[in-house]
C-alpha cells in the first residue's frame, strides 16, 4: 500500500464470488427438487450456505471501507453510480410487469371475457389490508430519512431508534402480505389477473424482505459505530434501496389494488 499513488481500490483475490454463484445454482437447484420431489434438503442447505457466503463477503468489504480506509472519494463516487444503474435496472424490471397489466386491464381479451378485472376473480378491497401496508411503508420512508438525517448530525442514539422502527415496518409489511396472500380468492394459475397480481406484488415483497434484511444489516453496524456523518454510503445505498421500495409500493396500490378493482 505504501507505494500506491491512484485513488482506486485495486481489489484482491476473493473466493466469495465464486463460491456465491455456485452456491445460487445449487439453490436453484434445489427449488425445482422441492417443487417437483417435496424434498426441500437441498436448497435449505444452499441457502445456510449462501447466508455464510454474503455474511464473509461483507465483512471483508466492511474492514476494506471502515478500518483500512480504501473506500476514497473516487471509490464512493463509483460505489454510488454502481447503486444507481443497480435500482435503474430495478425500475425496468417492475416496468415489466406494470406493461404486462396495463396491456391486459385497458384492452381485456375475449378469452377473460373482455372484462377486467376477469371474470370469477374477486379483488381485494384496497381500503384494507393494501391501504395499511401503504400508510407501513409510507412511514418506514420517513423513519429512514429521520436516520439519515441524525446520521448527517452524528447523533448515533436517533439513528439506531429510527432504523429499529423502519426494520420494525419492514417486517410488519411483510406479515401482513402474507397475511393477504392467505386470504386471496383467487391464484397466481387464475388468468391473466392472478399471473400479473402475484408476479408484480410477489416481487416487490420479495424485494421488501431484502431491504429489510439490507436495513437489518446497517442497524447493526451503525450499533458497532462503523459510520460517521461524512463517510457512510453503505446506510445511504440501504435507503436509497428502501426508498425505490416504498415508491414501487404506491405505484402497485394505485394501479392495482385501487384503479385496478
Amino acid at each position: 500500500m505504501s507505494n500506491k499513488n491512484h485513488p482506486f481500490h485495486l481489489v484482491e483475490l476473493s473466493p466469495w464470488p465464486i463460491l456465491s454463484a455456485f452456491t445460487a445454482l445449487s439453490m436453484m437447484a434445489g427449488m425445482i427438487s422441492m417443487f417437483h420431489l417435496l424434498d426441500p434438503t437441498l436448497m435449505f442447505c444452499s441457502m445456510t450456505i449462501l447466508g455464510l457466503n454474503m455474511f464473509q463477503w461483507w465483512r471483508d468489504i466492511t474492514r476494506e471501507s471502515t478500518f483500512q480506509g480504501l473506500h476514497t472519494k473516487k471509490v464512493v463516487n463509483g460505489l454510488k453510480w454502481g447503486m444507481i444503474l443497480f435500482i435503474t435496472s430495478e425500475v425496468l424490471f417492475f416496468v415489466s410487469f406494470f406493461w404486462g397489466y396495463f396491456h391486459s386491464s385497458l384492452s381485456p381479451s375475449i378469452e377473460i371475457g373482455l372484462a377486467w378485472p376477469p371474470q370469477g376473480i374477486i379483488t381485494f378491497n384496497p381500503t384494507e389490508i393494501p391501504l395499511l401496508n401503504t400508510i407501513i411503508l409510507i412511514s418506514s420512508g420517513i423513519s429512514v430519512t429521520w436516520a439519515h438525517h441524525s446520521l448527517m448530525e452524528n447523533n448515533l442514539k436517533q439513528a439506531i431508534y429510527s432504523l429499529m422502527i423502519t426494520v420494525a415496518l419492514g417486517l410488519y409489511f411483510t406479515m401482513l402480505q402474507g397475511f393477504e396472500y392467505m386470504e386471496s380468492s383467487f391464484t397466481i394459475a387464475d388468468s391473466v389477473y392472478g399471473s400479473t397480481f402475484f408476479m408484480a406484488t410477489g416481487f416487490h415483497g420479495i424485494h421488501v424482505i431484502i431491504g429489510t434484511s439490507f436495513l437489518m444489516i446497517i442497524l447493526y453496524r451503525t450499533y458497532l459505530n462503523h459510520f460517521s456523518s461524512s463517510h457512510h454510503f453503505g446506510f445511504e445505498a440501504a435507503a436509497w434501496y428502501w426508498h425505490f421500495v416504498d415508491v414501487v409500493w404506491l405505484f402497485l396500490y394505485l394501479s392495482i389494488y385501487w384503479w385496478g378493482k
